[in-house]
């Protein structure tokens, strides 16, 4: 059995990974969901990856997954502790030095309209839980989104990435590139938009155990 640490996105919680949750630990699987430290004001990454390293503590069999602008926070922890694997859920890929605000532009990213947020990122969830999600979002403070990433070089871990087919946040076509360019893998695709965890928790589940 493995310990699956799941990494939010940004403005998000342990929260988002409620549905997940129950799926790996009805087959046996233990699981931890960091509250990344997003709305202090002094939290750097390294502070992100503290909060999750304290959280884990001496856990072994680690699966780490990091959603979304958690892809920043997975690695530095997979530096930190003995992880199996690292599982990427439609993020961010950080190159070595390179500030989470400078990833937009150094990637080609083009932002699409912002008007709605439930229908770019969320539009395969529930109405209900979507209108529930929007209760629980975090203003992300400055600190860590103008930080260096301080890796000189990616974890020496397996890596795994998820792209999800139906992301209007991170497009597919966008996504592909990103992940030959920096990863060097084929990622693992799901019909899925940007929040895999809340519209297909028992499908995306079902994929990560499958990585053991």
């Amino acid at each position: 059995m493995a310990t699956f640490v799941l990494i939010h996105g940004g403005g998000g919680s342990a929260w988002h990974w409620r549905l997940v949750e129950p799926e790996l630990r009805a087959h046996g699987h233990d699981v931890v969901a960091v509250d990344l430290p997003v709305e202090d004001e002094s939290a750097g990454l390294g502070d992100y990856a503290d909060a999750v390293v304290e959280a884990v503590g001496d856990r072994r069999d680690l699966v780490v997954v990091a959603h979304s602008w958690g892809g920043f926070v997975g690695p530095l922890v997979c530096d930190r502790v003995k992880a199996d694997l690292l599982v990427l859920v439609t993020a961010m890929i950080p190159a070595p030095g390179e500030p989470p605000a400078d990833w937009w532009g150094n990637t080609g990213f083009s932002a699409p309209a912002m008007d709605d947020t439930v229908a770019v990122f969320m539009q395969d969830v529930p109405p209900d839980l979507a209108a529930e999600v929007m209760t629980t979002g975090r203003e992300h403070a400055e600190k860590a989104l103008g930080e260096p990433w301080p890796l000189d070089r990616w974890p020496d871990v397996p890596t795994k990435f998820v792209l999800c087919r139906d992301d209007r946040f991170f497009t597919p076509a966008f996504m592909r590139e990103v992940v030959r360019e920096r990863l060097g893998v084929v990622p693992d695709e799901i019909d899925a938009g940007h929040s895999p965890m809340l519209s297909r928790p028992e499908e995306l589940a079902a994929l990560l155990e499958s990585y053991l």
